[in-house]
């Protein structure tokens, strides 16, 4: 009994010592955790009031984001600090933070956080090249001198660990006066398919750079390639598109016309997915055409006006196609098909003869073309109505 006493005793202190170290133990991990979470963001109201803000452009198949805080002019409502922006509050040059490693920083373009730039493909800034990626963007702000838009590989907190052998590109800025604008405020304008300006707007001061996508057709082709081979590929409308932009931009012509052929008769487990009509077959012959093959293109365009289902526009559409080219006598050649054969049609026949007989100098059928014209505008295009008496107009003075 006394053996099994001790025994037990023993045994219970081993436990209690045990029990003990797991306390300490879970004790620590809470005390850990406590500390963690002092120490962590919270969803707090940014410092200062300087509110997140976060602006996108497209520039073709390319996405810009550009992300900051924005201090705003009166800060707080009643303190008013127009004129004491740049060259104050916004510093001069490289200064001293006062805080990691850096001895001299340029300002962070924004408030609280680094402002941050992402571009999804490589770009050009000012005509100079950037990989894709994210930058913090700085602003190295002079008194006299140049100011120079820095885009840097380290995205720190603030300009505080900046270091200028992280810059992977500087170019000059060129600050403009502009509308007082309370808000710092980042925006895009001057959009083009391959270009767009960027810009910096607080107080009285506009500072824009320019992002240019050198390559944007070719992204659209590798895109379009990389999309024709899944679900769009069963379409035969996309087929038709990716040959239509080829033809537009007269590039990679042998690939458009693979593309044009696919859309009319694109097979499909012994089936065909292409689509023979006007359309279809006026896309192949835009595709000659780009390619110097006029002849080829005529001829497929002459299979097109006699697809059943040809209507009196789409004819005209194309007479007016041969007229931008100056081509004038193939234009009225076209414009009298679409008359002949499209006997009922008072107005798309009309306006075809109208257009033709102006562009060739006969006034004298051209005014009498005009005149049906009027007289048989349809309702839903009576607002071309000016432009067509004007045009009669004009050849009534000129006869």
């Amino acid at each position: 009994m006394r053996l099994g006493r001790i025994y037990l005793s023993r045994l219970n202190k081993e436990d209690r010592m045990k029990n003990a170290l797991a306390t300490g133990v879970l004790l620590l991990m809470c005390l850990g955790t406590a500390s963690a979470q002092e120490t962590s963001e919270l969803s707090t109201p940014p410092n200062g009031d300087n509110e997140r803000a976060e602006v996108s452009q497209w520039v073709g198949p390319v996405r810009i984001s550009i992300e900051y805080h924005s201090p705003r002019v009166h800060n707080p409502p009643e303190n008013d600090r127009t004129g004491h922006i740049w060259g104050e509050l916004v510093h001069y040059g490289f200064v001293d933070e006062g805080f990691g490693p850096t001895k001299g920083a340029p300002w962070r373009a924004g408030a609280n956080e680094s402002t941050s730039i992402t571009f999804s493909n490589d770009v050009k800034i000012d005509g100079k090249d950037l990989k894709a990626g994210t930058y913090a963007l700085f602003l190295d702000v002079e008194k006299d001198g140049p100011w120079f838009w820095v885009f840097s590989n380290h995205l720190g907190w603030g300009s505080f660990q900046y270091d200028p052998k992280d810059d992977a590109l500087r170019v000059p800025a060129t600050p403009q006066d502009s509308a007082s604008t309370e808000f710092l405020t980042y925006g895009f304008d001057d959009r083009r398919p391959g270009s767009a300006v960027a810009y910096l707007q607080w107080e009285k001061k506009r500072i824009p750079f320019k992002i240019e996508v050198p390559n944007v057709n070719e992204l659209y082709l590798a895109r379009m390639r990389q999309e024709l081979q899944a679900w769009p590929g069963f379409n035969y409308q996309n087929w038709q598109n990716a040959a239509q932009f080829c033809a537009d931009n007269k590039i990679n012509l042998e690939e458009g016309l693979v593309w044009a052929d696919k859309a009319i008769n694109g097979p499909f487990r012994g089936a065909t997915i292409g689509h023979e009509d006007f359309s279809t077959l006026s896309t192949k012959a835009a595709v000659l055409s780009a390619m110097g093959r006029e002849s080829d293109s005529d001829a497929v365009m002459e299979k097109a006006l006699h697809v059943p289902g040809t209507d009196a526009y789409s004819i005209y559409a194309y007479g007016m196609g041969l007229l931008r080219q100056d081509r004038k006598s193939k234009a009225m050649e076209i414009f009298t098909f679409n008359q002949q054969h499209h006997p009922d049609d008072k107005f798309w026949t009309a306006l075809g003869m109208a257009r033709g007989y102006t562009a060739v100098g006969d006034k004298k059928n051209a005014i009498a073309n005009w005149n049906i014209v009027l007289q048989n505008i349809p309702s839903n295009l009576g607002n071309r109505t000016p432009a067509y008496e004007a045009a009669l107009k004009k050849l009534k003075e000129s006869s």
